[in-house]
């Protein structure tokens, strides 16, 4: 038993569990915590604005894989990051939020303390995995590695501790923090995997759809593809757990131009947003599904054929034994029908202009491993297929939640966690005005993000559906923006603007060698984009 304050028990629980980053914005509540983390010699980003500590922490956990924490004050601070805790409630990563509550002595009095909210363990309760409130010191210890425990089991997500003001500085005898154990996964079920084999072995033209929760599968899902010479496709978060370079490295363009034909579907670790919603035609014409996934409530949401309830390697692994031992014979022919579709798809997503011009130009000059972060704009929904990806967690989006503001903070995150790899934010003007001033947190911390604006002084795709489905009328979709060259030179961030694909190569070619953070304004005439929904709501084939 050590004497500690609540403030070094929460950071003894940090330090036990392998973080030495924490993003944050100081305030009353929390200052406890806060010079606990100096003692503790944590590196702490500060920001200026809660939403972007929240994002910074999403992107460092999305780009890793490892728990991202950060420290907002509680009431307003909170609700600013929600929006980031429900990115990554909707992307599954594990994201800690720590925040502050009102003294103790007025925990439920509704008096109107400094950022009180009512019931904000409820609030919180809402849109994370999991929440709840240190009251001791001594609870610190066990509350962190729970907080961990849940973070990490199972289907990942964010969670929350709160903290009452007094108890950030109250001392008391604590216990030194020890790790948990995740909860036991879900063993795959072997009448499950025999049935999921079964129909494999009658498939012809099997399709694998991967998201988020195959990322650590992706060895074992490339051996199944090639096994049975599946195309592997996914929307967003699975992107690059197979390879674009590889033939069965499918994007949505080129793989819905096989999908008429397509007699099986296999979802690993993936909502398969594409194949049963929204995305594409669902086909109720015999098509079989099978289904892999550690959350047994994915297969209410979506009831497939065959149903393993697993973690994704341990399912596949089974699977892969499985299908072998049932003789899965290849259709002669496959990969070269594969390979056509891609080469089709690929000729005909370069319609989409200008977009596909800058994006062709970021993947000749960026190095495989770069990391992208993408932003509700033109540029950023043509990237879902028209930007090739290489390896997992490099491309990282805000999944279904789609936030206006994300792209630059997370990218903040991801290049923190990775201060050695290149780091590219692909935002629209309308986008980047909602964190535009943590190019100041870039400059304190030499953050060496480079942040790409479109600028077409307009939210783009409002703009677009007002004009085709209400007759014309253009309403609050039109703005009036900034010069954002000088925008950033006054924040100390070096900047060039550029018109065109030809231009912008050299100009991105300058900016990665800069060294610091960089922004390039691409000016980009209204209305003068071509729409990118042809290969994300495809007409049916």
């Amino acid at each position: 038993m050590t004497s500690t304050t609540g403030g070094e028990a929460i950071v003894n629980g940090l330090v036990a569990h392998g973080v030495d980053t924490v993003f944050g914005l100081p305030g009353a509540q929390i200052y406890g915590l806060f010079d606990a983390f100096q003692q503790a010699q944590l590196k702490v980003i500060g920001a200026r604005h809660e939403q972007a500590c929240g994002y910074m922490a999403y992107g460092y956990a999305r780009s890793t894989g490892r728990p991202g924490v950060f420290s907002v004050v509680p009431g307003p601070g909170v609700l600013n990051a929600g929006a980031a805790l429900l990115t990554a409630f909707g992307a599954n990563e594990p994201v800690l939020c720590l925040t502050g509550q009102v003294p103790t002595q007025f925990l439920g009095k509704g008096r109107g303390h400094l950022h009180e909210m009512p019931d904000q363990l409820a609030t919180l309760r809402g849109f994370v995995k999991w929440a709840d409130r240190i009251e001791y010191p001594d609870a610190a210890p066990v509350l962190v590695s729970r907080a961990f425990q849940e973070m990490l089991s199972g289907r990942r997500g964010p969670v929350a501790l709160e903290m009452p003001w007094d108890v950030f500085t109250q001392r008391a005898e604590t216990g030194a923090a020890k790790p948990f154990d995740p909860f036991p996964a879900p063993q795959p079920d072997s009448e499950r995997i025999t049935a999921a084999a079964s129909l494999i072995a009658g498939s012809k033209t099997p399709m694998i759809f991967v998201g988020s929760g195959a990322i650590h599968a992706r060895d074992e899902i490339l051996e199944l593809a090639e096994l049975i010479d599946a195309p592997v496709v996914a929307f967003r978060s699975g992107r690059g757990i197979v390879s674009n370079a590889h033939e069965l490295g499918l994007t949505m363009a080129a793989a819905y131009r096989l999908w008429p034909q397509t007699d099986l579907m296999i979802g690993i670790g993936s909502r398969m947003e594409l194949p049963t919603s929204f995305r594409w035609p669902f086909r109720p014409d015999g098509l079989k599904s099978v289904r892999i996934d550690i959350d047994p409530a994915e297969m209410r949401r979506f009831t497939p054929d065959a149903a393993v309830v697993a973690d994704a390697r341990a399912g596949t692994s089974e699977l892969l034994a499985a299908v072998r031992k049932a003789g899965y014979t290849k259709t002669r022919g496959r990969r070269a029908a594969i390979r056509e579709a891609s080469a089709a798809a690929l000729l005909e997503i370069q319609k989409v202009q200008p977009q596909m011009g800058y994006l062709n130009v970021l993947r000749e000059v960026l190095p495989p491993n770069a990391i992208v972060t993408d932003e509700l704009s033109q540029v950023g929904f043509t990237s879902w297929y028209g930007f090739p990806v290489y390896e997992p967690r490099t491309f990282i989006t805000s999944g279904y939640q789609g936030t206006l503001g994300s792209g630059f903070p997370t990218a903040l995150g991801a290049k923190v966690a990775h201060p050695d790899r290149t780091v590219v934010a692909i935002t629209g003007d309308g986008g980047f005005m909602f964190g535009v001033q943590e190019l100041a947190t870039a400059v304190q911390f030499n953050i060496a993000v480079v942040v790409l604006v479109f600028n077409n002084n307009a939210y783009g795709n409002v703009r677009r559906d007002q004009r085709e489905r209400f007759e014309g009328r253009v309403v609050a979709s039109d703005l009036v923006n900034p010069d954002f060259v000088k925008l950033a030179e006054s924040f100390g961030v070096a900047a060039a603007r550029v018109t065109s694909p030809e231009t912008f190569r050299p100009t991105l070619e300058k900016a990665l060698a800069h060294g610091g953070p960089y922004l390039i304004a691409i000016e980009v005439p209204k209305d003068s984009e071509t729409s990118p929904w042809t290969f994300i709501h495809p007409a049916k084939p």
